[in-house]
């Protein structure tokens, strides 16, 4: 037997959801947003400054205890650091100081944490007395040393350092490197391949510990006559490569120099390896950027090598 479709006995059970639902022709209602949401995500401000200041935080504690990025703005430290050099300097291998935090923001404070002296031949960075800035020398004199120089080479310890006279050394002239001839008079010459070269001479040093190194000298001048002097306790005596053009500790404080040696606790880290280097030609086109970059100096160790020390 065919049951009639609209037999009520055929027909689904209403149930209480039945009731709940739309009627032909009504608009489903629009859902509510659930408690704690909206429909737009906010911003949490706070969190995002915190984040920033803890980021920085962070950049500025890597900087002061463990390195940093150096830049050379001068020819002091020449032929080994050129104008344009980037470098990593170390700040954790003779411990810490006033001078470790980024940009130097301690007064005087004596002693170092965890304090080592620097050997000699190391390229330190240094914090003159009175001034907020960083310069960039070579240790030569320890405490206790008898510092002097005499028609530019120098006397340690009555015994002069070993010099060699090396075949004169050419740096290709640059934005970076122009070879200002009031520095270095009659030097800039021109190539056979038609580019002008800085023709500088160079000697070989050999310390009394065998660190070896290339110094310029130019000539006499009024820094190659100095002392003789005794390196103070937990102080030493620095001194640029480049010998005629270095505001080093054989320059008073009045020109710009260390004003003779320096206590430790000013010796800001040790400076490791060459990053990268630009020759200032660069313009404001990024094409010359690439150009701008020296060719094989990057990664270049810093550290100075080492020999048999004389007897």
């Amino acid at each position: 037997m065919m049951s009639h479709p609209d037999d009520p006995s055929e027909a689904k059970p209403v149930t209480a959801i039945d009731l709940t639902d739309k009627q032909p022709g009504e608009e489903a209602a629009p859902e509510s947003p659930q408690d704690g949401e909206t429909g737009k995500s906010s911003v949490n401000w706070w969190q995002e400054i915190k984040s920033i200041v803890l980021l920085i935080l962070a950049v500025l504690a890597f900087h002061s205890f463990v390195a940093k990025p150096f830049y050379i703005p001068s020819e002091s430290m020449m032929p080994v650091l050129l104008t344009g050099d980037r470098l990593v300097v170390s700040k954790f291998p003779y411990g810490w100081s006033y001078v470790s935090p980024s940009f130097h923001p301690l007064p005087f404070l004596k002693g170092r944490l965890f304090g080592r002296l620097p050997e000699r031949g190391d390229i330190v960075i240094v914090s003159p007395q009175n001034r907020r800035e960083d310069y960039i020398k070579r240790v030569i004199g320890l405490p206790g040393d008898i510092v002097e120089v005499r028609g530019g080479q120098v006397i340690l310890n009555g015994v002069a350092v070993p010099q060699k006279i090396l075949k004169p050394l050419r740096l290709p002239v640059d934005g970076n490197a122009p070879c200002p001839p009031m520095q270095f008079p009659g030097a800039r010459i021109s190539g056979a391949d038609g580019k002008d070269y800085c023709e500088l001479p160079v000697r070989q040093e050999i310390l009394p510990n065998g660190k070896t190194y290339v110094t310029i000298d130019m000539g006499p001048s009024a820094l190659d006559w100095y002392g003789p002097v005794r390196v103070p306790a937990d102080h030493v005596f620095l001194m640029g490569d480049n010998r005629d053009n270095s505001a080093d500790s054989r320059a008073p404080l009045e020109e710009n120099g260390l004003g003779g040696p320096v206590p430790w606790e000013a010796i800001g880290g040790r400076a490791e390896f060459i990053t990268f280097s630009l020759d200032g030609d660069s313009s404001w086109n990024p094409i010359s950027w690439l150009h701008a970059f020296r060719s094989g100096r990057a990664g270049n160790s810093l550290r100075p090598q080492s020999v048999t020390p004389p007897k």
